[in-house]
């Protein structure tokens, strides 16, 4: 196993993503305080119907595309070329589901049409950010996450004119277009000057693309409704203001997941390459993914237990006080979310993605019924407290009901073994410092 590349590449992706999430994290506060609850939480609202739609205009290919071009390095261009045609139409289809949902269910609501609609330009833009799953599987992320940093300064510096200018909310909803535009485009342009291919349009393999991704499709809708129901039933429910609590919370616990993100995207190349190698070094290198992420994950936990009401106190002010206990619950939740992403890992190595539906499915239906119930007896904090409920069951207890994907619950607490984690890490240190 290349424990060097792994860990070069994802070198340049934390090194870039510190650098954005600090910025993240005084814009984000900034346009918080400046938007107000109620404007924030139209803002995470119209972020919620967007995510809703998402997996619909990616096709499935955010999780299966880096499998693409492991199996077929030689068609680099073609794969590129008909994802991106694949998803701008996709996307056509997604902006009319936005706005027929926006129409009916907000159609009196002038201004929460006009941000929604702004919001979901979007999913155009994504399309093009598609490309960069090739950055991930050459493991060449310095590429990727230098754009990726200097997009997010150029929107940034847009963020705070609309603050000094005194922008509506409008304005604002624009900004994640922006976002995915210049990072897609910019992607595509390195692409063409590194990869050497020319991007094709090929139906055969647009079929063999659809084919492999669809499972991920269904599965990732589900997993959509696990992650944003809270906000619209928040929305629906209670109010914007208490979606505002609920999103500045989520902003809070999600201020490091670029670790968890680039640990998982570095390691994810080879251990695809490892399960068509060597099953032993497959095996041992999910193991260690799952205790990395797991042991990170439970550190940031506890540091956001115990400082909670500070951090929202500097970041947001005494105006978002309600928001320090749904932190702390969402801390927790976190866990097992990234569990589930390196399963995720594992499911599409061993080719099981035909599972993910009903993993996802039972996980969303468990999470409906949870903030059916809590959101109107503790608002945000019962919102919370469904997600950690639902994670933790969708990740790790259906694990052990499900036979074909219980392996991937083995090699978990094969991870979590500190003799396994000790040894591993000993040698990884080791190799490194060779290197």
């Amino acid at each position: 196993m290349n424990f060097k590349l792994i860990f070069n590449n994802a070198k340049w992706i934390i090194i870039c993503k510190v650098l954005q999430s600090l910025l993240q994290l005084i814009i984000g506060m900034l346009c918080a305080r400046y938007l107000g609850p109620s404007n924030y939480g139209l803002i995470n609202y119209a972020a919620s119907i967007f995510a809703f739609v998402l997996p619909i205009t990616k096709l499935g290919f955010d999780s299966s595309l880096v499998n693409e071009y492991v199996r077929h390095p030689e068609k680099e261009g073609e794969i590129m070329g008909t994802g991106i045609v694949m998803n701008l139409v996709s996307a056509l289809f997604s902006f009319g589901l936005v706005s027929a949902f926006v129409l009916s269910v907000n159609g009196d609501e002038k201004e929460t049409v006009i941000v929604c609609m702004l919001y979901s330009i979007s999913l155009f833009c994504c399309a093009f950010e598609m490309a960069q799953f090739w950055f991930q599987y050459k493991l060449l992320a310095k590429y990727s996450s230098i754009v990726m940093l200097v997009v997010y300064v150029v929107v940034a510096v847009y963020r705070i004119f609309l603050l000094v200018t005194n922008k509506s909310v409008y304005w604002f909803a624009l900004t994640n277009a922006i976002d995915y535009g210049l990072i897609g485009i910019s992607l595509i342009i390195i692409f063409k000057k590194l990869g050497n291919a020319k991007l094709t349009f090929s139906f055969d393999t647009a079929k063999g693309l659809f084919s492999r991704g669809k499972h991920y499709i269904l599965a990732s809708l589900m997993l959509v409704v696990i992650q944003n129901t809270d906000h619209v039933m928040l929305t629906s429910l209670i109010g914007k203001a208490e979606n505002g609590f609920y999103a500045a919370a989520i902003t809070c616990a999600s201020v490091t997941q670029f670790v968890f993100t680039a640990i998982i995207d570095s390691f994810r190349p080879q251990i695809l390459q490892n399960k068509k190698e060597n099953e032993a070094a497959f095996k041992k290198s999910v193991s260690l993914l799952y205790g990395t992420v797991s042991y990170l994950a439970i550190a940031q936990s506890i540091a956001f237990v115990v400082f909670a009401k500070w951090i929202v106190m500097i970041l947001y002010g005494n105006e978002y006080m309600a928001t320090v206990p749904v932190l702390r619950v969402l801390s927790l939740y976190f866990v097992f979310s990234f569990m589930g992403s390196v399963r995720n890992v594992w499911i599409l190595a061993e080719q099981k993605q035909k599972y993910l539906w009903i993993i996802n499915l039972s996980g969303a239906v468990l999470n409906i019924v949870l903030n059916f119930f809590m959101i109107p007896e503790w608002g945000a904090t019962g919102a919370a407290v469904a997600s950690f409920i639902t994670q933790m069951f969708a990740n790790f207890i259906l694990g052990f009901i499900l036979k074909p994907i219980r392996e991937s619950n083995i090699l978990f607490l094969k991870g979590l073994n500190p003799k396994f984690m000790f040894k591993e890490s000993k040698s990884l240190l080791s190799m490194l410092k060779k290197n």
